[in-house]
């Protein structure tokens, strides 16, 4: 995607062809800086600070994290090492566990002098993929946003709402929620997006709207419970979101507030869609709300807010009484049947086990 004109990925190799370069997210959307990573702690620290966030984009971080580790003792230790330092940095996201232990399986075999080179190609992929998987959603996305446009038999712009950031800066690019958006956009559909302001990051207001505005996408801001109340005006005709996790009979565990989302769209007959690459599909369990750890993150995210000063500086604010207790639960779980439809890389499909496993037939390995 283009910032300022210029496309990026949102990681990448610098030009030494070894370290990392990445955008660093926690500074948007005032500021647009690139971060080098040179160690498995710098890109172990980026994916737990959130200077990378998003599943697909935390499991090629990971990647990138093997690699670098690699890069200065490729032994069978530090290779086990990485796994353990990276796991440990956010429990939620299964593309995190996905693509350490395809980087596992694949470096494992090889001697220590065959392991970097190989490394490297492998985390190439892995982002590669994630590319071409990204854009496919987003063929396949935009046909059901076409859907719905036509059904409504009204020129007036088809209103998206969307919650959290799901867009490239989510991914290595192109974005999962935000792609079939990008291509409707592209072939002149006119749409609007209502985009959730998703506290406590922010990473709606900052990092969706920073990314529609860029690609000149219609788009307003709201609060996170604005939803709800936009949906019974009949002022969305979809929303649409990512996901961090997906179980094998089709719940959905993404940013905290999407469950609330889910439940509006329910009660007033909005469809509500997913989109999701495969490996964010978690085959080995099925109950949501059992199975899946929820990240309870420092509490300094909601009890402080950043943001620009009057002279345009960055600065933090405390928004809470001192000493007030808080709670930071990341994410929440949305059960399959309130999803109206998953969209991922290999086609459109109902959020259960049938759904699925009509699409990934090969489950578990894919």
């Amino acid at each position: 995607m283009n910032v300022n004109g210029k496309p990026y990925r949102s990681i990448w190799l610098a030009d030494d062809g070894w370290s990392v370069e990445i955008i660093d997210q926690t500074r948007l959307p005032h500021e647009f800086v690139t971060v080098r990573l040179t160690g498995l702690e710098d890109a172990a620290d980026a994916i737990r600070n959130m200077q990378v966030r998003g599943a697909p984009l935390i499991g090629a971080t990971a990647a990138y994290g093997v690699c670098l580790a690699l890069h200065r003792n490729a032994s069978n230790e530090a290779l086990e090492e990485a796994g353990r330092t990276l796991l440990a940095t956010r429990p939620t996201a299964i593309n995190l566990h996905w693509a350490i232990q395809e980087m596992r399986s694949w470096l494992e075999p090889l001697s220590e002098t065959e392991r970097v080179r190989a490394a490297y190609q492998k985390a190439g992929e892995i982002c590669d993929e994630d590319v071409q998987n990204n854009r496919a959603i987003g063929d396949h996305g935009v046909v059901l946003l076409e859907d719905i446009y036509q059904q409504r038999r009204t020129e007036d712009p088809l209103n998206i709402l969307t919650h959290c950031n799901a867009g490239w800066l989510a991914t290595v690019d192109w974005g999962t929620a935000l792609a079939p958006i990008y291509l409707a956009h592209d072939r002149g559909m006119p749409l609007h997006v209502w985009v959730d302001e998703t506290r406590p990051r922010n990473q709606g207001a900052s990092l969706t709207a920073w990314e529609l505005l860029q690609h000149g996408v219609p788009h307003t801001v709201i609060v996170d419970s604005t939803g709800g109340h936009l949906m019974q005006r009949g002022l969305v005709d979809c929303c649409i979101t990512g996901c961090d996790r997906t179980t094998a009979s089709g719940d959905v565990c993404n940013k905290i507030g999407t469950y609330l989302k889910a439940l509006a769209a329910r009660d007033n007959g909005v469809p509500f869609l997913v989109a999701l690459p495969g490996p964010t599909i978690d085959w080995s369990i099925t109950d949501g709300l059992r199975d899946i750890p929820i990240e309870q993150r420092d509490g300094r995210e909601v009890s402080h807010i950043e943001g620009l000063s009057q002279d345009g500086t960055p600065q933090t604010l405390q928004l809470t009484p001192e000493g007030s207790p808080v709670a930071n639960y990341a994410f929440d779980i949305t059960p399959a049947c309130l999803v109206t439809a998953l969209i991922t890389e290999r086609g459109v499909c109902e959020a259960s086990k049938e759904g699925l496993h009509g699409l990934y037939h090969d489950a578990g390995s894919s």
